[in-house]
């Protein structure tokens, strides 16, 4: 094996075939109408060839002194917190408490085509000015004891992470899904610092190439499992179905044993994870595939069936093929179940959580907030904006509408929209991970609740669980994909004859090297 390019090298052939690339992009999508994209049917044209995605780049320069995103009217908008080092994920305690995760991507992923060196440093020209240059990969606990909206105490929880994303507490623990495992550690809630040693509850995909490497989380209203969402290793299965074990799916793991099982599959990058405090259905927004042209796949929000299987990475939306993928396996398409709410092509939603129960005004009072961090992969800019998504009886029903704006301005991004939680008042909490910011989008009357939100709700219900009352997962079998029903042949974008296991496979799942015992 030759010895790998230098710096310069890699940087001036990352130079040229990115000119080749954006002087080369075809249609660019920016005629086309991406309202047409949202909601439960949206408008699918046909898919493009592209050796390069069409790409669009824009430059991170922050927000200024008195700038702040946009709101319309009824709400207004302050900084809940600044000088973060890259804000992804938020999460609310029962006592008020917010946590935020500040993380970097784990190092040392492998580079195995020209696509991946470009992917890398499109994706190093959207980090935040300031975030790469402070300390990241920890948990800070955000306090505002007396209620008014600002954030009195502020302490490190935890720091020295594995590229931490997903959070959920529930008696006296507090879970944490690293880039490789879910760790469990003591803390009760109050404390500004944790110090016990954590357990592993149980390993998650990870590896040397670890694609969509953030893992989120959620409790089960019964309290009995947590729900932990693990993307895909690749765009469309081009590294075997070998190197997917266990991904592209929502796993469910008992939370004393650790016992865990997939629950549903198909999903490319699913975050977001969290389920409707009146139904208790799983939802989740996914990030679907690219370089199917600028307007496909409309990445999307929906409810998560136990046993579903969502069509990664042999179709989209249902039974749209994906004609790259070999060899093609009509009856996986025919099982794939079509997502309910599209939100148009590459806004990268990272983020959800429902209003219900919130101290916001009436137009967002019942429905779903969901933060697109926005396009790289499109010409004309698309997502960067926080949505609101209105919901009757459990299910979308309508438009989505524009919440928060203002992240982008010509070329330029202020900052970029991940995650977004309800705070202790009944607000709206926005990670910003390039501005490197909490913002707070709150009743413009000033309005609160009389208490905290639960976020981590129980309830003696168990069919609220996610899981129907005979599933069992006392065992510690991953399977990576739907039921084991169907013949174990190999998607892949290369050789169609090469050998391995077939996504629907047992794949058990490995422990971390170096994890915490």
């Amino acid at each position: 094996m030759g010895r790998p390019a230098s710096p310069r090298v890699l940087a001036l052939a990352v130079g040229s075939v990115v000119t080749f690339a954006l002087a080369g992009c075809g249609d660019d999508g920016a005629d086309f109408d991406v309202s047409q994209q949202i909601g439960p049917d949206p408008v699918l044209p046909e898919p493009t060839s592209e050796l390069f995605p069409d790409m669009r780049i824009a430059e991170v320069v922050g927000w200024r002194e008195g700038e702040a995103p946009k709101v319309p009217e009824g709400l207004s908008v302050s900084a809940y917190a600044t000088k973060l080092v890259n804000p992804r994920t938020l999460h609310t305690l029962p006592n008020g408490d917010v946590l935020v995760v500040q993380l970097r991507e784990p190092p040392g992923k492998p580079t195995t085509r020209p696509k991946d060196l470009i992917r890398g440093w499109i994706m190093s020209m959207a980090r935040g000015g300031g975030g790469p240059k402070g300390e990241s990969n920890l948990i800070t606990l955000l306090r505002d004891t007396n209620r008014d909206g600002q954030v009195d105490e502020r302490n490190n929880l935890l720091t020295g992470l594995n590229s931490p994303f997903g959070l959920a507490w529930h008696g006296g623990t507090l879970y944490v899904a690293a880039a490789d495992a879910i760790l469990a550690y003591p803390y009760e809630l109050g404390q500004t610092a944790i110090s016990g040693t954590p357990r592993v509850l149980t390993p998650l995909p990870g590896g040397p190439i670890n694609h969509h490497w953030t893992k989120d989380l959620a409790l089960s209203p019964d309290g009995r499992y947590l729900y932990a969402s693990v993307g895909s290793n690749s765009n469309v299965a081009e590294h075997g179905l070998e190197s997917e074990k266990g991904r592209a799916a929502i796993w469910q793991v008992d939370r004393e044993t650790g016992a865990a099982r997939v629950f549903a599959s198909g999903l490319r990058n699913p975050n977001g994870l969290i389920f409707h405090p009146q139904t208790g259905v799983l939802w989740t927004v996914v990030n679907e595939r690219d370089e199917l042209g600028p307007n496909l796949v409309p990445d999307y929000m929906t409810s998560v069936q136990e046993g579903g299987f969502y069509g990664w990475p042999w179709s989209y939306f249902g039974d749209h093929v994906d004609e790259r993928v070999h060899p093609p396996r009509p009856n996986m398409v025919e099982k794939a179940i079509a997502p309910d709410y599209a939100l148009s092509s590459h806004v990268a939603a990272l983020g959800l959580v429902f209003s219900n129960g919130s101290a916001l005004p009436e137009p967002f009072a019942n429905g779903a907030f969901i933060g697109e961090h926005g396009s790289w992969n499109r010409s004309a800019f698309n997502g960067y904006k926080v949505v609101y998504v209105p919901f009757e009886d459990g299910r979308p029903a309508g438009k989505a509408q524009d919440v928060v704006t203002g992240f982008i301005e010509g070329d330029e991004a202020r900052g970029r929209p991940v995650g977004v939680a309800i705070d202790g008042t009944g607000a709206l909490l926005v990670a910003d991970d390039a501005g490197n910011t909490v913002w707070r989008v709150a009743a413009a009357d000033g309005s609160v609740t009389p208490r905290p939100i639960d976020t981590d709700r129980q309830s003696g219900d168990a069919t609220t669980s996610g899981a129907s009352p005979d599933a069992d997962a006392t065992e510690q079998s991953i399977q990576a994909g739907p039921p084991n029903d169907t013949e174990p042949e190999k998607p892949q974008t290369g050789d169609p004859l090469s050998p391995g296991p077939s996504q629907m496979e047992i794949a058990p799942a490995v422990l971390p090297r170096e994890a915490v015992q």
